[in-house]
């Protein structure tokens, strides 16, 4: 009797608690209806374009567990502090065309004058319970009142480590536009912003920003969620073309066939930012490996390389630099010039830099 009571106490507390606000809300009403419409929505969710497990066949998630608990590198967080630069972002000269990093897949753009920012998390935590996915030391040296007012917000897709429920409520009052994917909107709207700022899109959208800015918002191969249900919302990438320069803009992706045609009907981009870390061949389909970095930066015809999502959260079971180890060594293979600036370097959009490999010799 007692340990009935203890599981339906542990079973009604995760209910209640996973009806708090931070985990937004699945689509409903006319919202819904609209989505049901979409081709890529089928069976109550969105589709990849072609079949993605989860895991990778014959891989159970008794495995993956068991490698999360007793299997993982014991170099997944840097025992030092990450070296980091600070940028002062709310006085940068408005002709520079700049990227900052500020770990993971969070960085700022400003470019011709405007200001985009992209899946930001400084809330030092990827997930709705903190201490279980704290930032890096040294990788969360950034808050919102850093931030200048921001023209165009990206959300990729709705997980912890790229919508932050902290920092988007800080941002409320600094946003022009957001721009994300269907069913991610509804989070918004339970978070109390202002609907008429949100561009909520599917796959091969076109919106025109004026000033001659456009985006395209294009597939990426992943999932989407907040809670136990899946894939309500739609993940994505986005290219963002402005009057002088053509970005790539990726979310979490496993490696397929998009890139290819991304890169045939929009490219060749100036520069691309892709993920490369938190993969494992357990789940290939979802994460790509480094390698696949490349060939994907390869694919959209890049003329640069930036990788992003690693350096900040331990979500795998990697050391926590072997992300950037392999996409670096894939890089020189491949002569694909690669910009690894430390998180908070202001990097330039335009220009050729050269950047130290500051990782090396961290613990």
């Amino acid at each position: 009797m007692i340990i009935a009571i203890i599981v339906v106490l542990l079973i009604g507390g995760t209910w209640i608690f996973m009806q708090t606000p931070q985990f937004g809300s699945v689509p409903k009403g006319e919202r819904l209806e609209k989505i049901k419409q979409e081709s890529n929505y089928q069976d109550g969710q969105f589709q990849n374009i072609h079949h993605t497990p989860d895991l990778t066949e014959g891989v159970s998630m008794f495995t993956v567990l068991n490698k999360f608990f007793f299997g993982k590198s014991k170099r997944s967080k840097p025992k030092d502090v990450l070296p980091s630069q600070k940028t002062d972002l709310l006085h940068l000269n408005p002709l520079e065309d700049i990227v900052v990093w500020f770990g993971h897949s969070s960085y700022f753009i400003q470019a011709d004058g405007k200001k985009i920012l992209m899946d930001p998390v400084f809330s030092g935590a990827a997930s709705p319970i903190s201490f279980t996915t704290k930032a890096f030391a040294g990788a969360d040296v950034y808050t919102v009142d850093d931030l200048p007012e921001i023209d165009i917000l990206f959300i990729s897709h709705d997980h912890w480590d790229h919508l932050d429920y902290e920092t988007v409520l800080k941002l409320k009052g600094k946003v022009k536009k957001i721009i994300t994917g269907l069913g991610t909107g509804q989070h918004f709207e339970r978070w109390g912003f202002d609907l008429s700022k949100i561009e909520e899109r599917n796959w091969n959208e076109t919106i025109d920003i004026g000033d001659g800015f456009v985006v395209h918002t294009a597939p990426a191969r992943h999932f989407a969620g907040r809670g136990l249900k899946r894939n309500k919302a739609l993940w994505m990438s986005f290219i963002l073309k402005t009057p002088n320069l053509n970005i790539y803009m990726g979310g979490d992706s496993g490696y397929d066939t998009h890139y290819k045609e991304i890169g045939e009907k929009y490219g060749p981009f100036d520069f691309a930012i892709l993920e490369c870390g938190q993969y494992n061949e357990y789940w290939k389909y979802i994460h790509m490996m480094p390698e696949e970095t490349v060939k994907a930066a390869q694919d959209l015809k890049a003329k640069k390389l930036m990788p992003v999502h690693w350096a900040k959260f331990s979500l795998a079971l990697h050391d926590w630099d072997e992300p950037i180890l392999r996409v670096t060594a894939e890089a020189r293979k491949q002569n694909m010039p690669l910009l690894t600036p430390m998180i908070g370097q202001k990097t330039s959009l335009t220009h050729d830099e050269v950047f130290t490999e500051w990782w090396k010799g961290l613990e």
